[in-house]
């Protein structure tokens, strides 16, 4: 979607992290932005900063309660109208074994980064459909791409993510239909979710991340990861290497399967 100015934007997510950052690039683009967010301080927050904008709004819900994401797309509709773009965003991380997750982490992981990005873009794909125009951009994870210990959950989410995310491209471009959708594959963000985070490869900064995705629906690019060189290299590494040596590559080499190890997450 090359002009993003006088479209509406919806952020899930939108009054924290690259969420925020993303928010405050979209209203830079003179594009009508509404915040999807759990927290309704930090959502307070955000407006104060973005100085009460008239074209930012703001609804409270968890989108892991699917009724709760029925009944504000139908106050969105009501309110502000056709959405545009969006921007499913909204992700947690519990870095643990697996075994040493319980129900309740397990079924909101999948809802939240799985399930919600789904039934957020169902219930505004239709107009998108009928206006024959629209963008949806679904952030995942270079984890949804390599297997990694203590994230075998948020992996799992984020694999399942990418899987549909590139689907829903497909199934637009054989409707003929002028929707795009994007799927984003980023490294670990230095934004909080992934505290304790150690990493050889240079953790990402939020606010070039962010541009970086901005960009990306601005030139209708179907698959990023960042830094790009991460699709080419975990998918190069799978075909030529062996199990035991891409192991032995990512993990001793990379570093990567030890990141999560002083991992702490985002306080409370």
């Amino acid at each position: 979607m090359k002009n993003l100015k006088g479209k509406t934007v919806l952020i899930t997510g939108g009054a924290s992290g690259i969420g925020k950052i993303m928010t405050r690039l979209m209203l830079e683009r003179q594009a009508r932005v509404i915040i999807w967010d759990i927290s309704q301080s930090n959502m307070d927050t955000t407006l104060t900063e973005f100085s009460n904008n008239p074209a930012l709004y703001s609804y409270k819900l968890d989108i892991s309660n699917n009724q709760q994401v029925q009944e504000t797309a139908i106050k969105v509709k009501q309110e502000v109208g056709v959405v545009d773009v969006i921007i499913n965003n909204a992700g947690i991380i519990v870095g643990k074994f697996f075994h040493e997750h319980d129900e309740k982490e397990i079924n909101s992981t999948m809802q939240i980064n799985s399930l919600a990005p789904m039934h957020i873009s169902k219930v505004f794909l239709e107009d998108m459909m009928q206006q024959n125009s629209g963008h949806i951009c679904n952030i995942a994870s270079s984890g949804g791409l390599i297997s990694n210990p203590k994230m075998s959950v948020y992996a799992a989410s984020k694999w399942a993510l990418i899987g549909w995310s590139d689907s829903l491209r497909l199934e637009m471009k054989e409707l003929k239909k002028d929707i795009h959708v994007t799927t984003i594959m980023p490294y670990y963000i230095h934004t909080g979710m992934f505290d304790g985070v150690q990493s050889k490869i240079p953790i990402l900064d939020p606010e070039a991340a962010s541009l970086t995705i901005i960009k990306a629906i601005e030139t209708n690019k179907r698959m990023v990861t960042i830094p790009g060189y991460i699709y080419r290299l975990t998918r190069f590494g799978q075909a030529i290497m062996s199990i035991n040596m891409f192991d032995w590559f990512t993990g001793d080499v990379l570093g990567i399967y030890k990141t999560m190890e002083h991992f702490t997450g985002r306080k409370k």
